[in-house]
């Protein structure tokens, strides 16, 4: 080997040292550089309520996007922005994100040289004048409702040797501190959501049908499949639709908890006409082309022959305890992966979604309401004389308008919690056309060969 690629082995060797002794071991301090060592990074930011905006934004190397993932609080509710302002379960996250910042300190002074940015991983995912794609950090920045940014921080790389601690900078600053974190920084959209989509436990489910038909796409007609009615009673399901063959009561029950265990994996808003209808309490719905349109493109129809509202896969209906009724309609097949699948498709979000793991899943429409036959209403009590009797003086008369009276309050209590559960369910899903697993689809979408126990 000559002596000239002897040199060079040595001088990479010892640049790759250099590297590591500056990854390791903190830079040379200066007396000036511990002025403000083990300081707050923003003194003022004391109190985590305070937020009520978080961004982060991270950077992906291997397509050379920013990702921004937002929560605020907006017109009375919180919501993600990213999204559609679909709502979030935020607060308590948001206020418990927030205090991991302001616990966020100046431990360690590391440097304050422009070149090591790329190492410690401290670029600014947004800085478009910052050469190459490697080292760039995720900023996370907290402000109040008016807007006043409370904290900015990027948070770069681990720091070798030392367990918890991530170089930061403050963006526009140049000097890099180690600093211990204790911060649970997600950006996945089902960690800031209610992510269950009915809402419903399955103990409370005690019928269910399977209306498997398909439709003709171009006449908008059905084609009748099969119809598979299941119900519990006295905690054992069964089944008339399946002729001679035996009920297999084990995938009924696994159906019965997908029913519960329902994901929503991500969320599309739904034409403000047709949400407007949905909530309204007409039964037929004048569809605009805007509307129709939406529907179409997620695998929903309206029949030409009489209006029902159709879905590619049929339908699943949910008849809970609450005298709440569910239906199910599923749609197209949606293939991609992280805000293509939960958010939608731009141009951003598909160039984003290159090299990542593709997932399968379906669209979801759901519709909601209320049986009033599933409550009877008990017989109303002849005399309320009772109410002004001491209980020594009452007749049999008396006690039984009583237990009368008793009874049908009872039904009164049950048949309001259920109208409002379905009304507010009903709201809540007139706005969102859901997506799901394909996964979740297929253990409920179950024909009667797959519910029929093997001999």
């Amino acid at each position: 080997m000559s002596e000239l690629k002897i040199t060079g082995i040595f001088a990479g060797v010892a640049l790759v040292l250099a590297i590591l002794a500056f990854l390791v071991s903190p830079a040379r301090i200066t007396p000036e550089a511990f002025t403000d060592q083990g300081q707050a990074f923003y003194p003022q930011f004391t109190d985590p309520n305070q937020a009520t905006t978080l961004e982060v934004i991270e950077f992906n190397e291997q397509t050379g996007t920013a990702s921004p993932f937002k929560v605020t609080f907006k017109n009375g509710r919180w919501t993600i922005p990213s999204h559609h302002d679909y709502p979030a379960d935020g607060k308590d996250r948001l206020a418990k994100t927030a205090a991991g910042v302001i616990d966020i300190k100046k431990d360690d002074f590391r440097t304050s040289l422009v070149s090591d940015h790329e190492a410690c991983g401290v670029i600014d995912p947004l800085d478009q004048s910052a050469p190459g794609l490697k080292g760039r950090g995720s900023r996370i920045t907290l402000k109040d409702s008016d807007g006043t940014v409370l904290a900015d921080l990027i948070i770069g790389k681990p720091v070798p040797g030392r367990e918890g601690f991530r170089f930061v900078r403050v963006p526009g600053e140049n000097r890099v501190y180690a600093s211990r974190i204790n911060l649970d920084l997600s950006t996945r959209f089902a960690d800031w959501i209610e992510t269950s989509v009915l809402e419903i436990e399955s103990r409370k489910i005690e019928r269910i049908v399977l209306d498997n038909y398909s439709i003709n796409e171009q006449t908008k007609s059905v084609k009748p499949g099969e119809r598979i009615e299941l119900a519990i009673k006295d905690n054992v399901w069964t089944s008339r639709s399946l002729g001679k063959g035996e009920l297999d009561t084990a995938k009924v029950r696994t159906l019965s908890r997908a029913l519960q265990d329902l994901s929503i994996v991500g969320v599309r808003e739904k034409p403000a006409a047709l949400s407007a209808g949905l909530k309204g309490t007409s039964r037929s719905l004048e569809m605009t082309q805007e509307d129709q349109y939406s529907l179409q493109s997620k695998g929903f129809y309206i029949s030409r022959q009489d209006g029902r509202l159709l879905s590619n896969e049929g339908e699943t209906t949910v008849f809970s305890t609450d005298g709440v009724i569910y239906t199910l309609r599923f749609g197209e097949i949606l293939t991609g992966s992280g805000l293509e699948v939960s958010a939608g498709e731009s141009g951003d979000t598909k160039q984003a979604a290159r090299g990542q793991d593709q997932s399968t899943n379906r669209y979801l429409f759901i519709t909601c309401g209320f049986d009033p036959s599933f409550f009877p209403e008990p017989p109303k009590p002849a005399s309320m004389d009772f109410q002004n009797k001491p209980d020594s003086a009452l007749t049999d008369f008396d006690k039984t308008c009583r237990d009368q009276y008793s009874k049908h309050q009872q039904w009164e209590q049950k048949e309001l919690t259920g109208r409002d559960l379905a009304a507010k369910l009903n709201a809540r899903f007139a706005d969102w056309y859901y997506v799901i697993s394909d996964d979740n689809f297929k253990k409920i979408h179950l024909s009667k060969a797959e519910l029929t126990k093997k001999s």
